[in-house]
């Protein structure tokens, strides 16, 4: 039996079973089988060699948008979503848009040039239902995501809801959290000493004895674990398997030129979701992005990548605010540090203090550390330490300027008689 006929076995059984007080610790048991098989089914195979089909694309730019949706049916003649169109009207790349099935086969970057940055935003197959176990290059598209700061999921307004529950449970089974947080849980394994189970709160999903039977199923005996919230048991599996990758992701509803002001007013409404119209034509009195509302999209997707542009100050001239350093909390954070460590690897070491004007400080100039951190559209000076002379100055040298070896020296010139 294989690792997917496995997996549907379990999720028959906990579908047979009652949910109640006596199954909650059987129950749990079956999740971590789950969660198990399905990080043997992301590993490579045994005795592969060589890095595996996926798509070779560079990182480039101060930001990486992964769009993933379904991919268009050729039984409707139009486009499901339109993630190539939005590539297209975003960055100007031209990615291929058809009426036929599964028209976008690779990974196709395109570059946004928005607030002096440049976000790079990917065009990726549609992914179908069964991706997480390899459908439809589900696996690839999945793994270029993972790889992104955002995720721009591309949903039909004219469609059920259905659709955006299947596309999060796909890229919940690989391990992506959507617009979650870590779950506040501290677990460390040790080689000795049992198991160490304690909260700072009363716990209602998850007492001592499920904790350590999900323990067990992982062949887990000597550990400590603390819990500081009042976290579920999905939560405490993924904080043992480790491998999970909590990200920000936006739902793009697109055709909202076909639905009625209602349901536009619905989706508009809910958390993390912009409406535009892809196929929705450009007037004469408003721009294209302000008609099809690309730019509260922009806007959206700037404000969830919290990019922070920091401008240089040399001493003596004015800012230059042509070329802004950019980060980002997940890219390094946003520290004088990181900014010291971005214009060379050395200069956190001769740093005497930093001249900041902006926001984040409450006068201008401020006088500020390693340890400040900066806000968008700063302004910083960097003051270096004077390099002392070694061994004093004058008479007060304590040592000679001369060569060490006596043949080396100089000999002076003979004294005229």
């Amino acid at each position: 039996m294989g690792i997917i006929e496995k997996i549907k076995e379990i999720e028959a059984e906990m579908a047979r079973t009652q949910k109640n007080k006596a199954t909650e610790y059987h129950l749990g048991q079956l999740k971590a089988k789950i969660a198990k098989l399905r990080t043997q089914l992301l590993e490579p195979p045994k005795g592969s060699s060589g890095a595996g089909d996926g798509f070779e694309v560079t990182k480039f730019g101060h930001g990486r948008v992964a769009l993933i949706g379904f991919p268009s049916f050729p039984v409707e003649k139009v486009l499901i979503v339109g993630k190539s169109t939005l590539l297209t009207l975003l960055t100007g790349t031209r990615s291929e848009a058809a009426s036929y099935e599964f028209t976008t086969l690779t990974c196709i970057p395109g570059i946004i040039n928005y607030n002096d940055t440049k976000i790079q935003l990917l065009d990726l197959p549609g992914i179908i239902e069964g991706a997480s176990e390899g459908k439809g290059r589900g696996r690839q598209v999945i793994a270029v995501a993972k790889s992104s700061d955002i995720v721009l999921m591309v949903l039909d307004a004219s469609k059920s809801e259905g659709h955006r529950q299947i596309l999060t449970s796909e890229l919940e089974a690989v391990g992506l959290r959507l617009n979650k947080r870590p779950p506040q849980i501290y677990f460390k394994r040790k080689k000795t000493g049992g198991i160490s189970f304690n909260s700072t709160l009363p716990l209602t999903h998850v007492d001592e004895k499920l904790c350590y039977q999900i323990l067990h199923e992982y062949k887990i005996h000597n550990a400590e674990i603390l819990f500081r919230e009042n976290a579920t048991v999905d939560d405490l599996i993924d904080v043992i398997e480790g491998n999970r990758k909590y990200m920000k992701c936006v739902y793009v509803y697109n055709k909202i030129d076909v639905i009625g002001i209602d349901d536009v007013d619905r989706l508009a409404r809910q958390p993390n979701s912009i409406v535009i119209s892809c196929n929705m034509k450009a007037s004469v009195i408003f721009s294209l992005l302000e008609r099809l509302n690309l730019d509260r999209l922009l806007a959206k997707m700037w404000e969830e990548m919290g990019l922070v542009r920091v401008y240089t100050k040399p001493q003596g001239q004015q800012p230059d605010f042509t070329d802004p350093a950019v980060f980002s909390v997940d890219r390094g954070g946003c520290s004088v540090e990181a900014f010291c460590n971005h214009i060379h690897r050395t200069l956190v070491q001769h740093v005497k203090y930093v001249l900041v004007w902006g926001t984040s400080v409450r006068h201008y100039p401020q006088h500020c550390g390693l340890s400040h951190v900066l806000y968008d559209e700063d302004v910083v000076q960097v003051v270096k330490k004077k390099e002392k002379e070694v061994g004093g100055r004058g008479r007060f040298k304590s040592h000679s300027n001369a060569p060490a070896r006596i043949s080396d020296r100089q000999k002076k010139a003979p004294l005229k008689t």
